[in-house]
């Protein structure tokens, strides 16, 4: 009979130390989800900067892509009509020198 309780109580120790292990354990787990987790938003959150800056640095330099083409857009017009305004000077000049 005093072995049986005694192997009773070995089982019962086993069982509370397993218990205990266990419960440790799922701590462990518990805190490294909880890690991974909060590296996995700051990794999110780091891209989503990265992100946010390309956008702007896409947008300020698509205005300086406009802006560089309306200057040149604009300089081969005033080009365009000063080649005009010589042609038709040369025409006149030349009228004017024609004999009639």
């Amino acid at each position: 009979m005093a072995d049986r309780e005694e192997q009773l109580l070995k089982e019962t120790k086993r069982a509370e130390k397993r218990a205990a292990e266990d419960i440790k354990q799922l701590a462990r787990d518990q805190a490294r989800r909880k890690a991974n987790l909060a590296r996995e938003q700051a990794i999110e959150e780091d891209q989503k900067e990265r992100e946010a800056k390309r956008a702007e640095k896409r947008a300020a330099e698509d205005i300086k892509q406009l802006a560089r083409d309306q200057a040149r857009r604009k300089a081969n017009l005033a080009r365009e009509q000063a080649t005009a305004e010589a042609q038709e000077a040369k025409k006149l000049k030349a009228k004017k020198q024609s004999p009639e």
